[in-house]
């Protein structure tokens, strides 16, 4: 173990599980305290990434020092796949593989095999696409449905200033190409953008993309774990955004594909395409929000800016059945009342929250 002090919650903080009398019964597609459902589920396969984004995983304090989840403390692919079905039997019908970088666990392919099998499950990952160009095949072979790949920019010098990593802007491209020729298709290509650091790329990426069948959604930058030294004056608000690239390439607004899809749509008005933007921070979508998260040690969060969750690997690996869990997702389930983005104050901003690489964005 190292001997420094870094300061964030590395996710080892638990809930008590509800009582059992509150969840009512373990029915399928139960509500929370918010009349919300349960629909998608995130999972971490890993907690490792390559590049060391700096609104996700800073340098200074992932480091070479930083101690990661050793192998014997994460989900296998069976327990992963045990879960899922026991979700499945709850309404969800996304599932969204992350990380880290969940391209860097080992026989992913695997994996996504044995969840493919679970019918009725739209299979989809979301990769920093520096090692996709080579996997692509490989995973559509798998049953992967699609994937959403993070590029911050076009440019060189702003990509390597967001990502802190030596890796060409190219190589991304590459494995987006990859990605649609294999099948993988759309695509959606996430950018986070901050005030002062990315915001002169947004134009360059949805010109680069217009017309090309991929859809580029546009990130305000976020207060997810207390390491990335947020602050409000960072963000740019997604009606700024939705503006800039109105006025070099005229939108109007597209209705969601479902309740509770998170990005805001907008399509060009010449047919070329769609763009989509995401405003956690500036137009709060808690109350139609549907995602459940799982980490890569199986400990379950109903927030992505949640301080603590609740241990499923105890369950288990403690002999518990698949009904008892399941009865214990429903408790969880109904207990929820998460709300952060709706509430958020420059006192919650401080909050010991769960860092985006363990809880999986």
């Amino acid at each position: 173990m190292t001997d420094r002090v870094i300061p964030i919650n590395d996710g080892r903080r638990t809930k008590p599980f509800p009582p059992k009398g509150e969840s009512g019964g373990s029915e399928r597609s139960a509500q929370d305290r918010l009349g919300r459902r349960l629909h998608d589920l995130r999972i971490s396969v890993t907690d490792r990434c390559n590049f060391r984004c700096i609104y996700c995983m800073p340098r200074d304090v992932f480091g070479p020092d930083y101690a990661f989840l050793p192998k014997s403390e994460l989900l296998s692919f069976e327990e992963i796949a045990r879960l899922a079905r026991v979700f499945k039997d709850h309404g969800v019908e996304k599932i969204r593989l992350t990380g880290g970088e969940p391209l860097l666990r080992r026989n992913l392919e695997r994996l996504i095999e044995m969840l493919a099998d679970i019918p009725g499950l739209d299979l989809t990952l979301t990769t920093n696409g520096s090692v996709l160009a080579k996997k692509a095949r490989a995973l559509k072979a798998a049953g992967l449905t699609r994937v959403t790949v993070s590029l911050d920019s076009l440019d060189e010098a702003v990509f390597r200033r967001m990502n802190d990593a030596d890796f060409p802007v190219s190589e991304v491209l590459n494995g987006i190409d990859a990605a649609a020729a294999a099948g993988l298709a759309p695509i959606k290509v996430n950018m986070v953008v901050k005030r002062g650091a990315n915001e002169d790329s947004v134009i360059p990426m949805a010109r680069y993309f217009k017309g090309s069948g991929h859809i580029v959604r546009f990130i305000e930058y976020m207060d997810v774990g207390v390491t990335n030294g947020w602050r409000m004056d960072d963000v740019l608000p997604s009606a700024e955004i939705v503006r800039m690239i109105g006025e070099k390439m005229p939108l109007e607004p597209v209705e969601p594909n479902y309740t509770g899809e998170v990005a805001e749509r907008w399509r060009y008005r010449d047919g070329s395409g769609e763009i989509g933007v995401i405003s956690s921070v500036t137009q709060a979508f808690c109350r139609t929000c549907t995602r459940a998260r799982l980490s890569t040690e199986g400990m379950l969060y109903t927030c992505l800016f949640a301080t603590a969750g609740y241990d499923l690997r105890g369950l288990l690996r403690g002999g518990t059945s698949d009904e008892e869990i399941s009865d214990a997702i429903a408790r969880i389930w109904r207990a929820r009342a998460d709300r952060y983005s709706e509430i958020r104050t420059a006192e919650t901003a401080k909050l010991r929250k769960i860092e985006m690489s363990y809880i999986g964005g």
